[in-house]
């Protein structure tokens, strides 16, 4: 019997470790140490504390915020279901929506933003005697612009699909969707209570990467018009550039504080909790999709089984 080998200690992994540790974190030090540092004055930690106080901060975040979750909504709403009926259908359709969802990768964003400006202006040239001209107007109120959330939409796509997809893939759709529906649930319940508590880290991985795009897009917003909060960025750094760095800082602890409370959501128990919204057949298939997804066909034959009561003993002579 040959002796077990030792593993030999691999120094290069913490080397690596270590220098990319370095690479990422020296430059955050460098701008946190320009902020605080000022030349023959010390110390000081003004950038940090006017930032509140600094004109439209609170309403740029609160914009990019209110963008970011209308713009996570819509997203899913529309990849979701669109990859379900895919997994569901013909195989031949995947691929075309693969491609549609992957075009933005493909358009650059000015040239997505000329577009938009495009149609935009055919409200006061074209439709300005018709209803359609309040449309107009309406998608582009500064409180809350509309156009803005339909164009990060369309450059989410990709990274939604990706990751919905990779989530989609581990999971036996036909199964569960067969199973649940033979249970008496709805198409809606199906969704809601059966596929995407299996997809809890890859709806929260979709999240977070659309939470990033929304907070630190420039381009469409600069150019429509709008100020967000990378927009707010820029245009302070020109008067106040260390308060600029400092709010860059405080940007990136904002994303990752959001990507530690994601990523808690999409570890969290897959069962879901309004089970008695269900039928009592539906909710036990929901209960279960691991076990569910684990064998090879359920059939319309099997499920009565597990919801008909139990039956009666079989006596045993002698024992009656």
């Amino acid at each position: 019997m040959k002796a077990p080998r030792r593993t030999r200690p691999r120094y290069w992994r913490g080397a690596v470790l270590a220098v990319a540790g370095l690479y990422f974190i020296t430059p955050l030090l460098s701008s946190f140490v320009f902020t605080v540092h000022v030349p023959n004055q010390g110390l000081t930690f003004e950038a940090y504390s006017g930032i509140l106080s600094a004109d439209g901060f609170t309403e740029s975040l609160f914009l990019s915020l209110s963008l970011a979750a209308a713009t996570i909504a819509l997203a899913l709403l529309l990849v979701v279901p669109a990859l379900v009926a895919v997994r569901l259908g013909p195989p031949r359709l995947r691929a075309v929506v693969e491609i549609v969802c992957m075009m933005p990768l493909v358009v650059p964003p000015i040239a997505l933003v000329t577009g938009i400006a495009t149609v935009l202006r055919w409200g006061p040239d074209h439709f300005s005697r018709t209803p359609l001209y309040q449309t107009f107007l309406a998608v582009q109120n500064e409180s809350f612009p509309v156009v803005l959330v339909l164009a990060y939409t369309v450059l989410a796509l990709p990274f939604v699909h990706r990751s919905l997809d990779a989530g989609l893939r581990a999971v036996d759709v036909p199964t569960l969707v067969e199973a649940a529906r033979n249970c008496g649930a709805s198409r809606l319940q199906v969704i809601v209570s059966v596929i995407l508590p299996n997809l809890r880290s890859s709806l929260a991985g979709a999240s977070f990467l659309t939470l990033a795009l929304v907070l630190g897009e420039y381009t469409v917003a600069s150019l429509l018009g709008f100020r967000p909060f990378a927009v707010w960025i820029v245009s302070v750094s020109g008067a106040e550039a260390r308060m600029s760095v400092a709010v860059s800082l405080l940007s990136l602890l904002i994303t990752w504080a959001l990507l530690l409370i994601l990523s808690r959501a999409g570890t969290g128990p897959s069962a879901p909790a309004s089970a008695g919204a269900i039928p009592a057949g539906a909710a036990g298939a929901a209960a279960i999709p691991a076990a569910a997804s684990a064998t090879p066909a359920v059939g319309a034959s099997a499920l009565p089984a597990a919801t008909t009561p139990a039956a009666a003993p079989i006596p045993v002579p002698g024992k009656e």
